[in-house]
């Protein structure tokens, strides 16, 4: 966690929670260690959709659905949520827990690699939430900017790693130094590049924010 544990239950603790069913399903992810986004990750995506109103969202990364969900109960009722996930054990559990919500119609899974999917993407989408494997961000962006409308944000979760974004590559075990690097690249391409305006948050596990101008 990157922001302080006091800090965080403060700050928690003043949170009205989701509908039943979120609740039950965070409570399901908890119980059978399947990540989803935490707490004040899920504020700030429904602060943002409030803000932004956006008619077409995509999400990468769906894993057993949480986060489609959400933004499907907290975005504009008439929106439009397009999600993409390889992992073909969580599809089934996604796609039943999609029915089960009654979300079908607005809620649609797309199977397979991100990275080739993205490429045959068309169309544009005014909010995108990329909560996939993180070494995998900076392979995706050139597509990601290409389905962004100018003002269309694009909102990237655990950017810093439990706090081994911050650490020298040689600090983190050898396992993630790929992912260590690939995520100071991803983070260096968001800052620098000239389509785009770019914060980094110390929200949950790190997020940025950026939108196409």
């Amino acid at each position: 966690m990157i922001t302080e544990e006091r800090i965080s239950t403060f700050i928690n603790s003043f949170d009205p929670g989701n509908v039943p069913y979120l609740n039950d399903l965070e409570e399901y992810a908890i119980k059978t260690n399947v990540p989803i986004i935490r707490p004040q990750m899920q504020s700030l995506l429904k602060l943002l959709l409030a803000m932004k109103k956006p008619k077409q969202i995509l999400e990468v990364g769906t894993a057993i659905g949480f986060s489609a969900l959400l933004m499907s109960e907290y975005g504009p009722k008439d929106c439009k949520i397009t999600t993409i996930e390889k992992y073909e054990k969580r599809i089934p559990i996604a796609k039943e827990n999609f029915a089960k919500a009654g979300k079908e119609k607005q809620i649609t899974l797309l199977e397979g690699d991100a990275t080739e999917i993205l490429k045959e993407l068309s169309g544009s989408y005014d909010f995108i939430f990329m909560d996939a494997a993180k070494g995998q961000y900076i392979n995706f962006l050139p597509d990601i900017l290409k389905l962004m409308p100018e003002g269309g944000l694009l909102i990237s979760d655990n950017v810093l790693q439990d706090g081994d974004a911050l650490e020298s590559r040689y600090a983190v075990t050898r396992r993630n130094r790929t992912i260590h690097t690939r995520m100071r690249e991803y983070l260096y391409e968001l800052k620098h590049c000239e389509e785009l305006q770019t914060d980094i948050l110390p929200v949950g596990d790190g997020v940025t924010i950026s939108v196409k101008i």
